[in-house]
């Protein structure tokens, strides 16, 4: 579901309609559930972190500002604090391990010189992006960054979906004959 999708069910909640919730729920609350269980280690206290959090939405629907946040960030934001608060509530304890299982775990971490390069690409991926049109470089981080569909950025720009996928593959063929240089 879009943004204004979203943002029309949450004006819904807010007004106390619980159909409006139940789509609400169905339109989100695998993202939801995610976004706990990334938190929350045990799938149980993710599932109970979700409820908590679809309640208080429930309570504080009136409260989204579109002008702030989307509507899945805010969301999203009301999950993660609510899977904090139930860490914090269990205690470490609940949610530690013995050290004795560290010896096996292994570091997936990127070493030093593995960020330094991610970092040189990055600085070459921003200034190649610099190099492009603005529009097209507006369209590209807007797909890439928020995963806009085609559709949503040619709604967004009102401009017709052939051009906007015309923009994008020329934009992201100039990317590529820049980062190849």
């Amino acid at each position: 579901m879009d943004r204004h999708g979203l943002e029309r069910l949450l004006a819904a909640v807010a007004r106390g309609d619980a159909q409006a919730f139940e789509r609400l729920y169905h339109a989100t609350s695998a993202k939801l559930f995610g976004v706990c269980l990334r938190l929350l280690s045990d799938r149980t206290d993710a599932e109970d972190a979700v409820q908590e959090a679809y309640a208080a939405i429930w309570r504080k629907a009136a409260q989204y500002d579109p002008t702030i946040a989307s509507p899945i960030s805010w969301l999203a934001m009301i999950a993660h604090n609510k899977s904090i608060d139930r860490l914090r509530r269990d205690g470490p304890a609940h949610n530690t391990l013995p050290i004795e299982f560290a010896f096996d775990v292994s570091d997936h971490a990127p070493t030093a010189p593995a960020l330094a390069e991610h970092a040189g690409e990055t600085r070459q991926l921003d200034r190649c992006l610099q190099q492009l049109e603005a529009r097209r470089r507006a369209l590209i981080r807007t797909a890439f960054y928020e995963g806009a569909t085609y559709e949503e950025l040619a709604r967004r720009t009102d401009t017709p979906i052939g051009t906007v996928k015309s923009w994008i593959r020329r934009g992201l063929m100039q990317l590529r004959t820049c980062l190849e240089s």
